[in-house]
């Protein structure tokens, strides 16, 4: 049966979701930079703040979707389509993190946007509209259009600001996106098709064949893969993330990468159970491969940007590898990943953004021993390597710890072939710190340069102190995220179950 309603009805998902358009609007028809940056910064904040209503008014017992929107739209051909807005456990994570760091995004950019900044601005502000609805939509059509939206906005962000080679890398995130959403939009329409309407809580628990299932698995997973990226879909997120500007990075990393696997569990694993049961091997030992993958490519990296990149296929492989350990601790695991990666990731590249400011240059030699002069920047560097790499007391380690336990649970050699990922996360972050903190006895002059200013700490506070609370006190978000995780599981485990005896 497909979830039902949870909560009475609200306007406060729309108000998140257009309000950014709205400001963007009125940053349109400002003229000062100045009056720019302090307008989307004081936009971003609010929004960020109105958000955490959600939080407050959220109840976690709840099975069903919360704060529900539901409009008919129009309909063609039979198929119904609707503005159906809603939010379980999971996606609340997901909408809360893309709030939160919209505004660090503004301040990461504060002095490294120097031309077209009206524009800089306007597609931050549109990225996050269409972030927002990605993660709160219920209709296939309106899903599909969020997901859409994102795409020009990026691609302008790493084509407009970004490095020497921000073409190749546009162009290469954009046709490698656009080639997963043909897979995404046949799926949508074919289980629109076999229900009557586009309505993603009444495509879960329906009892599709198990031939049915394999071919919507399929295409699902070959658009939410090139989005996570997965090993081997991985290539265009390297030269995404070293062209992009530091916001770009952000967003990239702590937000768009976390759609792929946010398709997973709200499409993959709800409507097409036994197709998840029957792939979920192979893709076990592909997360195990990204992980090994990207821990060992992070390692041979001496580009700061290159290897933060890097990092993520590895800690995005740990985030599949427990959603299709098909088990509590797995897929609560994921979701605490998938979270956690937003917010370490996302700060790594606002620190290699103010590293380079500073030497004009991410080569991890050219910034050796930059901390014996600037050591707040190596402080807070420090905490954040140590969150990278999963140290306990940190936010990582909660999630990786439920990850593996999940995955143990399924198979003892796929975790024993994923440690020496583990090991090679540990080795490239304390090779990153120990070069930018201490270096050798021979490093570069950096006596030019000052250590990290009021709006840069002012930047990395919030982040920091999402490490530090989550890794001291995770309770909060595992009690949001649990009942849905069940549900999920529940619903997944009977559609399995029956598909299995409905053969094609």
């Amino acid at each position: 049966m497909p979830l039902s309603s949870s909560s009475e009805s609200s306007h406060l998902l729309s108000l998140l979701i257009f309000s950014p358009l709205a400001c963007a609007a009125v940053a349109a028809a400002l003229r000062s930079e100045r009056a720019l940056r302090w307008w989307t910064l004081l936009a971003t904040t609010v929004i960020a703040l109105v958000s955490l209503q959600l939080w407050t008014g959220f109840n976690p017992k709840l099975a069903g979707f919360q704060f529900q929107e539901n409009v008919a739209w129009f309909q063609i051909s039979g198929l119904k389509i609707a503005y159906a807005l809603g939010l379980d456990g999971i996606s609340l994570l997901l909408v809360l993190l893309t709030t939160l760091i919209a505004p660090l995004c503004v301040l990461a950019s504060w002095s490294y946007i120097k031309t077209r900044l009206k524009e800089f601005m306007l597609c931050l502000l549109v990225m996050e509209s269409a972030m927002i609805g990605v993660f709160c939509a219920l209709d296939g059509i309106l899903f599909f259009l969020f997901w859409e939206a994102m795409l020009i906005p990026m691609a302008l962000l790493i084509g407009v600001w970004g490095g020497p080679r921000k073409i190749y890398a546009s162009i290469k995130f954009f046709v490698y996106t656009m080639a997963g959403s043909v897979f995404l939009l046949v799926a949508l329409v074919a289980l629109a098709y076999k229900t009557g309407s586009f309505s993603i809580p009444g495509m879960m628990g329906q009892k599709f064949t198990a031939g049915f299932q394999l071919w919507v698995f399929a295409a699902f997973f070959i658009s939410f893969a090139i989005k996570v990226p997965m090993f081997p879909f991985h290539t265009w997120l390297p030269a995404a993330h070293v062209e992009a500007p530091t916001a770009g990075s952000v967003i990239l990393a702590s937000i768009l990468l976390k759609m792929g696997t946010y398709g997973f569990l709200r499409f993959s694993l709800p409507i097409t159970p036994y197709a998840a049961h029957y792939f979920a091997p192979a893709i076990l030992w592909l997360s195990v491969v990204a992980i090994l993958y990207g821990g060992f490519a992070a390692l041979a990296q001496t580009d700061l940007k290159k290897l933060v990149a890097y990092s993520s296929v590895g800690h995005m492989g740990f985030a599949t590898l427990g959603i299709f350990a098909l088990n509590a601790h797995g897929v609560e695991g994921a979701t605490l990943v998938m979270i956690n990666h937003g917010i370490t990731t996302g700060a790594l590249f606002i620190m290699v953004g103010m590293i380079y400011e500073r030497l004009h240059s991410r080569d991890l030699n050219l910034a050796a021993g930059l901390g014996q002069r600037l050591p707040v920047l190596a402080g807070f560097l420090g905490v954040f390597c140590l969150s990278s790499l999963a140290f306990p007391g940190t936010n990582s380690f909660i999630g990786e710890f439920l990850v593996l336990a999940g995955g143990f649970q399924i198979s003892k050699i796929v975790i024993a072939c994923a440690v020496p990922g583990v090991i090679a996360s540990a080795a490239y972050n304390f090779r990153m710190l120990q070069r930018v903190a201490y270096g050798g006895t021979q490093n570069p002059d950096h006596s030019g340069h000052a250590d990290l200013n009021f709006r840069e700490i002012v930047t990395l506070v919030p982040l920091l102190i999402g490490v530090l609370w989550i890794g001291l006190h995770p309770q909060p978000l595992m009690d949001v995220m649990q009942t849905s995780v069940q549900t999920l599981l529940q619903q997944a485990s009977a559609a399995a179950a029956q598909a299995s005896v409905v053969l094609p």
